[in-house]
């Protein structure tokens, strides 16, 4: 990758995001990954990376493994103590219980030893409950953690504690839940903060991958109360009904200095032409999440992107025509330009009016009328579809005069869209090399694209190219 973040050490797996941070003006991301320990047993380790900017990392030793803390080291999240230090709550695999370990300064080079989460009754008897995936979050001065139910299970147990050792059952996390959260969905990676007057439960479910609740904390009942869920994956035609679909997964978030809420997710693709990704342990684009007054969630890119931008080649009104009566469902590609390399940045400007009712795309990696990556807006359908994956997009849905607006990065064989700041999607195209055209297409009547715009990406892979080397990120056996 030219500025993805991905594991320099080969394939390796899982690659969920973890404990995010920004220290003294420095970011801090750890991730999962699986390795060989002594023994003949894997295990699993948090490998740390930091960076200045969310895009240029740097790989740190690796602290939070096996030999330090006794146990693998499965999903949770980073929160800051009332003192203001940083600590970790993750789950310690094979130790049976979620597990706490504080930083012993804002490096994060030392910690203390990790200790259990452990819930008694009142008579002092240890509680049963589930132990999988947890989350801390301060409300006031209490500290509150939710942990997941694994095999399809909906609500999470709550848990409070005001010194991050006595831990006492609040009851169930989420009050209620809206009509379209699947039976049997589990919450899992999950990830709690207040968003834009609101609180976001950023999560997934195992069986339908990363997505969301928007809502209200209930103080009176500890409670949670959803009164929006939507998706941050879609299912693509490759994958069968009753598989995961694991495209965007796992996600972590951070709050940068400035306010920003930013994610990562695990691109976690695992069938079809792209299954090679699923061990390359790469990170999505670092999105920023925002919730406006009109109380729809914005999606955008990292701005800190267009910090990587060099070369800039801009056309404006071009008309791309229908196809000279097509035989039915065949597409006439027009090339529109060609890309500066295998890292770019597209962004589109199409008039309302040009949208309206009309079914029109663009395509990556083509070479003539045959192969490549479509991207189609659907008006039949008020979807967005990349590839074989439809996600929701209605042009009635932005506000009048608003017209439409495509920002796409082109990172070798992976893509990211964002469309209007609404709605985000990742896909991926093997048989890219050599195939740098862009392409347009209209069906039923010409369409103008007011103005594309294109950047050449600069590399952000130093520090991966120097990890590959020093594998100074490298577990210990022992």
């Amino acid at each position: 990758m030219n500025y993805h973040l991905m594991h320099p050490g080969g394939d390796s797996m899982p690659a969920d995001p973890n404990a995010a941070f920004c220290l003294d003006g420095v970011y801090h991301l750890h991730y999962i990954i699986g390795h060989p320990r002594t023994g003949g047993k894997d295990s699993f380790s948090f490998i740390h990376v930091t960076s200045p900017d969310m895009l240029h990392w740097t790989w740190q030793p690796t602290k939070l493994q096996p030999s330090f803390t006794g146990h693998g080291m499965f999903s949770g999240t980073g929160f800051l103590t009332k003192e203001g230090k940083p600590a970790v709550v993750y789950h310690g695999q094979g130790s049976g219980r979620n597990q706490i370990v504080i930083a012993k300064d804002s490096t994060l080079s030392a910690w203390e030893k990790p200790y259990p989460i452990e819930v008694k009754d009142t008579d002092g008897n240890l509680l049963n409950l589930p132990q999988g995936d947890p989350d801390v979050f301060l409300i006031g001065d209490v500290y509150y953690s939710i942990a997941a139910r694994f095999g399809g299970t909906d609500n999470m147990p709550l848990i409070k504690s005001r010194d991050l050792k006595n831990w006492a059952y609040v009851g169930e996390f989420i009050k209620q839940f809206p009509p379209d959260v699947v039976i049997g969905e589990d919450n899992s990676c999950a990830n709690f903060f207040p968003l834009g007057g609101k609180w976001m439960l950023l999560t997934i479910s195992h069986l339908l991958g990363c997505r969301y609740y928007l809502g209200e904390w209930d103080a009176k009942s500890e409670q949670f109360v959803p009164e929006k869920h939507g998706r941050m994956n879609w299912r693509r035609e490759d994958e069968p009904i009753g598989e995961v679909w694991e495209d965007y997964f796992a996600p972590e978030s951070v709050l940068t200095p400035d306010g920003r809420r930013v994610m990562w997710a695990w691109v976690a693709t695992h069938s079809g032409q792209a299954t090679a990704i699923r061990t390359k342990s790469i990170q999505s684009l670092p999105r920023e999440l925002s919730l406006p007054e009109d109380g729809i969630l914005r999606i955008k890119p990292l701005r800190e992107l267009e910090s990587l931008r060099t070369v800039t080649v801009v056309h404006e009104n071009i008309t791309v025509p229908p196809g000279a009566n097509p035989p039915a469902g065949t597409v006439v590609w027009h090339q529109l330009a060609e890309l500066p390399g295998e890292a770019a940045e597209i962004r589109l400007t199409i008039p309302r009016d040009q949208a309206a009712r009309k079914r029109f795309g663009f395509r990556l990696f083509g070479a003539g009328q045959t192969g490549g990556l479509p991207i189609i807006l659907r008006p039949e359908t008020s979807t967005i579809r990349i590839g074989t994956t439809e996600a929701p997009f209605a042009l009635a849905d932005l506000p009048a005069g608003e017209d439409v607006q495509l920002r796409i990065f082109v990172d070798k064989y992976l893509v990211e869209v964002f469309v209007n700041d609404r709605q985000a999607l990742v896909a991926s195209h093997m048989a890219w090399r050599g195939k740098l055209s862009l392409d347009g297409y209209s069906s039923g009547a010409p369409t103008v694209i007011r103005k594309l715009e294109i950047w050449k990406l600069e590399p952000t892979n130093q520090g991966f190219r120097q990890a590959q080397t020093s594998r100074v990120w490298e577990p210990s056996p022992n």
